[in-house]
């Protein structure tokens, strides 16, 4: 059998590095004016997306992880980056972040999340318990039925039939 082995990806850092100098000054110039203009967005969205951010970072292979939080997180952050349209500048940015109940619901989101994702296995454990539970309450039931219709004897005889 053929072993597979996992290939580095540097196609990125390859792609970059033939870029040319001018190229490279064009790209960053084009990054600084993006990043000058949305910068209001751009900081609620770094402050915001902590919890997401330090999953990326601590568990990165774990993307289900990633996606639930993120998830999360990018809901609880939605309704103040639409507040920020209106205030569009750093002051009504910082202006978001410290008030304590924005930072609630922003970070409380991510919390959520992480709940969603830590607890939903133990509530498709406990419904498939309660489930076979039920099934087997039913099946005693019919095989009362059944004993009460047929008799204990023949039951027990086709019991220790199959035992033997």
């Amino acid at each position: 059998m053929k072993k597979i082995t996992k290939k580095k990806n540097t196609d990125f850092k390859k792609s970059f590095k033939s870029l040319s100098l001018a190229r490279k000054g064009l790209l960053f110039i084009f990054l600084a004016i993006i990043a000058s203009t949305a910068l209001p967005a751009i900081i609620v969205l770094l402050i915001g997306l902590l919890p997401t951010i330090t999953i990326l970072f601590v568990d990165p292979k774990n993307s289900a992880k990633l996606v639930i939080v993120g998830c999360f997180n990018l809901s609880g952050l939605f309704v103040y980056l639409i507040n920020l349209v209106n205030k569009f500048s750093i002051d009504g940015a910082f202006s978001l972040l410290g008030d304590v109940f924005n930072m609630i619901i922003m970070l409380g989101s991510a919390a959520l999340g992480f709940l969603v994702y830590y607890e939903m296995p133990n509530l498709f454990a406990y419904i498939a318990q309660n489930s076979s539970q039920r099934r087997l309450v039913n099946i005693d039931k019919e095989l009362e039925k059944i004993a009460t219709e047929w008799g204990s004897e023949i039951i027990d005889d086709q019991i220790n039939q199959k035992i033997r």
